[in-house]
């Protein structure tokens, strides 16, 4: 297989004997290798399935021994490491053992921030299927979700145990590398009532409270959401936090901070409109609201938040916006843009006060 250079196609030069049709030849390289990406994705989640990387934790091994240890196909197992070594996730020695390297540690289930669990989220059928489908959401408009599901996505969800644990843990994965982060980015008030809206197993809330014990915190979400949180289980915030159970779209707890990490980028605007306006209504004088999200730059740059976008449009009804797409929305919520605090991670914290 071709492999391209790293430049781009349009601007690179030619062969040197004039050809006119080089440039063509190289994006077509280009493309073909970019379309091929799917696998490496397919070659993660199956590497994640089978636990591979928690027996290189052990140290090096060859094709048969992990094969041993993972009960799969020796001489397949090699063709799957072997890609995954040209992305720098494992090596292989010239003896042909694979070790782990650096950059692959968080492939382990047993190591902080885990990734094992995110991957096995963002590559599960519910994803992985609708994205085949992305060309209806272009030419019908909406997700593509319902069609392949026959429901809408978090409807899906709630009918099918399997589905719900694997988002769940997943979604616990991926915060649990930013919450910390996040909770240390943002000036919280020294007392009142933290309300953390859908906020899942909590792990967000439970590093805000850590790092500012004299608030309290209420976790409110759906109660089979909120039968797996994890705030019972760190001692130096007990007491400080209560759970709630109920629907964001029918009302809020009061509080004087809301927090809402990754929940408005899966809805649509007029959805979006409904649980901010509940948040509103909910805060108390002085409070404000704390979009955790990612903001979409401006420009050609890579940044997640332009793949996510994508993700959002085959499988749910939102999308991540721009800062102008929050401030649009939160005016038609009664609430006014703030500022915008960039963080290490992928998500900025988007402030907002009644309007």
């Amino acid at each position: 297989m071709h492999q391209n250079d790293g430049r781009q196609p349009g601007n690179a030069p030619g062969n040197g004997d004039g050809d006119p049709d080089e440039r063509y030849r190289r994006s077509n390289a280009l493309l073909v290798d970019e379309v091929l990406g799917f696998l490496f994705a397919a070659a993660l989640r199956a590497a994640a399935e089978v636990g591979v990387a928690d027996h290189l934790a052990k140290g090096p091994g060859t094709p048969a021994d992990l094969a041993a240890a993972t009960g799969t196909d020796a001489r397949n197992l090699y063709r799957l490491l072997r890609l995954l070594a040209t992305r720098g996730l494992v090596a292989e020695d010239e003896s042909g053992r694979f070790a782990l390297t650096e950059a692959g540690q968080a492939l382990r289930s047993d190591v902080p921030y885990s990734a094992r669990a995110a991957i096995l989220m963002l590559s599960d059928r519910t994803f992985w299927l609708p994205a085949g489908e992305l060309t209806r959401c272009l030419t019908e408009g909406g997700s593509a979700f319902d069609e392949i599901f026959g429901m809408p996505f978090f409807d899906h969800f709630a009918r099918d145990a399997r589905t719900a644990a694997v988002f769940h843990d997943g979604m616990a994965a991926m915060s649990d590398a930013e919450n910390a982060i996040l909770a240390a980015g943002y000036d919280f008030p020294s007392t009142g009532t933290v309300v953390d809206i859908g906020g899942g197993h909590g792990g967000l809330l439970l590093e805000v409270l850590r790092r500012n014990p004299a608030l309290t915190g209420v976790l409110y979400d759906r109660p089979h959401v909120l039968a797996g949180h994890r705030l019972g289980t760190a001692p130096e915030v007990e007491g400080g936090w209560s759970l709630a159970e109920g629907d964001f779209f029918e009302a809020v707890p009061p509080g004087d901070v809301h927090l809402l990490k990754r929940i408005t980028h899966d809805w649509d605007d007029d959805q979006c409109t409904t649980v901010l306006g509940h948040c509103r209504r909910a805060l108390h004088p002085g409070g404000r609201v704390l979009i955790l999200d990612a903001v979409v730059p401006r420009g050609n740059a890579p940044h997640q938040s332009k793949a996510l976008d994508l993700l959002m449009m085959v499988s749910l009804t939102g999308r991540e916006r721009t800062e102008e797409d929050f401030a649009e929305l939160l005016a038609k919520s009664g609430l006014r843009l703030s500022r915008i605090i960039p963080t290490p991670t992928v998500l900025s914290v988007v402030e907002a006060v009644p309007a």
